[in-house]
């Protein structure tokens, strides 16, 4: 059993840094509380969408920035898109970096859009890390019988 409180103490370290350093914000915690015995996977299927959603969001972007003629109109939609659903998990810095992103689109400043672009992957790709290792701790635990905690 002192494998199983090392683990939820570990879980919750890590957790509490993800709050701290600003990856993650409350929005993530209201994802916890849907968690429960009846649905038990709520918060990786949540954050699975997100990431197959981002993929794709990452990938039309860096095309229709690509392009001879830059459609800003359709850059800001995806760029909303993907603010929208970084906020809908709590990815606070990834969606600090698409506000920013987005006044890019606005100015049409496609050199901006460029930079902020790899700044956006590069959160996405910090974030998306730093979930899956929660999420490995989080499976770690319940295989060891444990209780996942709740981070407050």
């Amino acid at each position: 059993m002192e494998f199983v409180g090392q683990l939820q103490r570990q879980f919750v370290q890590f957790s509490h840094s993800l709050f701290v350093e600003g990856f993650l914000d409350e929005q993530f915690q209201q994802l916890q509380k849907l968690q429960d015995e009846s649905n038990p996977d709520f918060v990786l299927e949540v954050v699975s969408l997100f990431f197959e959603d981002s993929e794709k969001l990452l990938n039309n972007l860096s095309i229709a920035l690509q392009q001879q003629i830059v459609d800003f109109k359709l850059v800001d939609s995806y760029v909303h898109q993907f603010k929208g659903s970084s906020s809908s998990i709590g990815a606070q810095r990834v969606k600090t970096v698409c506000v920013h992103l987005r006044s890019f689109c606005e100015e049409k400043n496609l050199e901006r859009c460029l930079m902020c672009l790899q700044q956006v992957k590069q959160e996405y790709y910090v974030v998306k890390n730093k979930l899956e290792t929660l999420l490995r701790l989080e499976q770690q635990i319940v295989e060891a019988g444990g209780a996942v905690p709740f981070i407050a």
